[in-house]
């Protein structure tokens, strides 16, 4: 009936732990190994190693770090996705972002500065020249 939770340090970042539901006000830092959705109101940093979700209803007043972000409410705050960043045509962003991709739906607002980055750091080895 119950699900069997992984032990210690094997948290699945692909899976939503955390809920902060809608008509609920959060005041207070977060950090998760797993995905966060946010329906509610939240003030404060978050710091997730899965995705961070704000849905339509949600309101963030973070700085956030994510993996993803998928932003379909407001967020004042700035954002370091270390992978994509999607503005949905309802979400509604105020502040500055590191990403390594971002994807502004028609509607959604992005008001900030960006800054791209590439999702894996390549280390280009010089060619030695050969005698």
């Amino acid at each position: 009936m119950f699900k069997s939770k992984p032990g210690p340090g094997k948290i699945n970042p692909d899976t939503t732990d955390t809920l902060i539901g809608e008509g609920t006000i959060f005041e207070g830092k977060i950090r998760t190994e797993a995905s966060i959705r946010i329906e509610g109101s939240i003030i404060g940093d978050i710091t997730s190693s899965g995705d961070v979700i704000i849905g339509e209803n949600g309101v963030a007043n973070s700085n956030i770090i994510a993996r993803d972000l998928v932003l379909a409410g407001q967020l004042n705050g700035d954002v370091e996705a270390r992978g994509k960043l999607t503005i949905s045509s309802t979400g509604i962003l105020n502040g500055n972002i590191t990403a390594a991709s971002l994807i502004i739906e028609a509607g959604g607002v992005f008001n900030g500065s960006s800054q791209m980055t590439s999702p894996k750091s390549e280390v280009v080895q010089p060619i030695k020249a050969s005698s």
